[in-house]
């Protein structure tokens, strides 16, 4: 966060060349902001922002949360999921007191995300949206600024432990239909591809998000 209070300068000269100085959150004014898609996290420690010489605050506050995001999951695991992650401030409103401006562009906060997400985990991290906003609340325009966050999904183990797996069931399921065995060698096959396609079936279920309102096309067949 940045922002100006004219009524907090000096001139460095005078004050034997000291031209910011850090100082606690509660020492002047900051801007309180809001997630709006949070459910839980860690407030940070930090609590400390740098004052410059003309005025300029700055504070850097590093928040551990966990966010609200609706999934559609219809073509899991080839799917790709879009999470807001929007921040506001409902204390002031927009157009007498406070307006939320982003510093960098969205192509500069992409390679900025890019650098500290997890490459090795079970998502891609692919774009990166900035929409700046206004929100009415009870007539009165509140500033909002919205990340839209996406995200691939590394499909590779699902295709290994679930695709590949079911596909050979139903080839060997159509195999055993209409191979030459006998009908009781044929209903033994049957059931043993019945008991495969059910542990199947329960290691999709825990595998995937209840939180869609459409399920997988994987899990329809």
């Amino acid at each position: 966060q940045e922002w100006q209070n004219p009524f907090a300068t000096w001139d460095p000269q005078d004050f034997c060349n000291i031209s910011e100085v850090v100082l606690p959150m509660d020492t002047y004014w900051s801007p309180p902001i809001f997630i709006l898609e949070r459910v839980n996290g860690q407030n940070p420690e930090l609590n400390y922002m740098v004052l410059m010489h003309n005025g300029s605050f700055n504070s850097t506050r590093p928040f551990q949360v966990t966010l609200t995001c609706s999934l559609m999951i219809l073509k899991f695991p080839f799917d790709t999921q879009t999470c807001n992650l929007s921040i506001a401030s409902f204390l002031y409103p927009a157009v007498t007191d406070l307006v939320m401006k982003m510093r960098r562009t969205p192509a500069e906060s992409m390679k900025d995300s890019q650098s500290f997400f997890l490459t090795d985990g079970e998502w891609k991290f692919t774009n990166l949206s900035i929409i700046e906003s206004m929100e009415l609340i009870d007539d009165k325009n509140f500033s909002v600024v919205t990340y839209m966050i996406s995200m691939e999904r590394r499909p590779t183990l699902y295709i290994l432990n679930l695709i590949l797996p079911t596909c050979a069931l139903y080839l060997l399921d159509m195999a055993v239909l209409f191979g030459p065995s006998s009908l009781e060698e044929k209903i033994n096959f049957q059931i043993a591809i019945i008991l495969g396609s059910s542990m199947l079936a329960v290691i999709l279920n825990n595998s995937l998000p209840t939180s869609s309102n459409k399920p997988p096309v994987i899990g329809t067949h």
